[in-house]
């Protein structure tokens, strides 16, 4: 088994075989890696770019400039524009595919006006376990995967991570907010900042992992770990909770009995292999 230098090292040769590049970096933990690596190997040479947009959640970007500045590379901030896609809006499985294609058509323009030899994406092995419509579009964009490539999984990206001191090392995944739509409901700026705010709302109440998940008829599905769903569900939390839920403009609010689990939107498609 390679040691935790010899994983490093890995990365960055592997990154270093390219001259300069653009980092798709949200500010999470696998792009906040890419980023450091890129960095190390290649100095001002590698640059990270940050998508701003509605599915953005609140605080987001301000810890993604954080970040960069903590790792030292140059940073980037620009504004997508999938909200005005019809393909993205009316929320078919898809839709993750729509928003990467219009995020790495921008990072291609930027890597013309940057002078870079390719742009770069957080994706790791353990993302090929998970529906992701997103890897489509980066194949399509000649988008490369150095975390992936290199075999590191997302034990090792947070070992690396903390090895390396980013703050944002043990950082819970953050996926995009209109990932909390269920699929065929429109996603709206409005529907996404009512869900952010609820959600800010359960994690003020000292919950890290939290999903808000909107469903027909205004309805919110409360994903919370499972040793706090008996807090919420009893009294006087319970009845503040759903009283400002339904302040937000939701009409019904459920607590999930199953708990938070990531990508729990998915168990509704079909199952389908995965050729490698």
């Amino acid at each position: 088994m390679a040691t935790l230098d010899e994983k490093r090292e890995r990365l960055l040769e592997f990154i270093r075989r390219f001259d300069s590049c653009v980092v798709a970096f949200s500010g999470g933990v696998d792009s906040a890696l890419v980023a450091k690596a890129a960095q190390v190997a290649l100095g001002e040479k590698a640059v990270a770019v940050t998508a701003v947009s509605a599915s953005v959640a609140a605080g987001e970007l301000e810890q993604a400039r954080q970040v960069a500045r903590s790792i030292g590379i140059r940073h980037e901030v620009i504004e997508t524009g999938e909200f005005e896609n019809p393909a993205y809006t009316q929320n078919a499985p898809d839709r993750c595919f729509h928003c990467k294609s219009e995020l790495y058509t921008q990072l291609e323009h930027l890597t013309e006006k940057f002078a870079a030899a390719v742009v770069f994406n957080g994706a790791n092995i353990d993302d090929a376990g998970d529906y992701r419509p997103g890897a489509k579009a980066a194949q399509q964009h000649a988008v490369r995967s150095p975390l992936a490539e290199c075999g590191l999984s997302k034990s090792d990206v947070r070992e690396l991570a903390r090895a390396w001191d980013l703050p944002v090392w043990d950082k819970p995944a953050t996926p995009c907010l209109s990932s909390r739509v269920a699929y065929g409901e429109e996603v709206t700026p409005e529907r996404l900042h009512r869900i952010d705010q609820a959600e800010r709302l359960l994690r003020s109440l000292g919950l890290d992992e939290v999903r808000v998940r909107y469903h027909r008829g205004d309805l919110a599905r409360l994903e919370v770990p499972l040793t706090a769903i008996e807090r919420l569900a009893s009294e006087p939390v319970r009845g503040k909770l759903a009283a400002e839920l339904k302040r937000l403009g939701f009409k019904y609010v459920t607590l999930d009995l199953e708990g938070f689990r990531s990508g729990s939107q998915n168990a509704v498609l079909p199952v389908v292999r995965v050729e490698s």
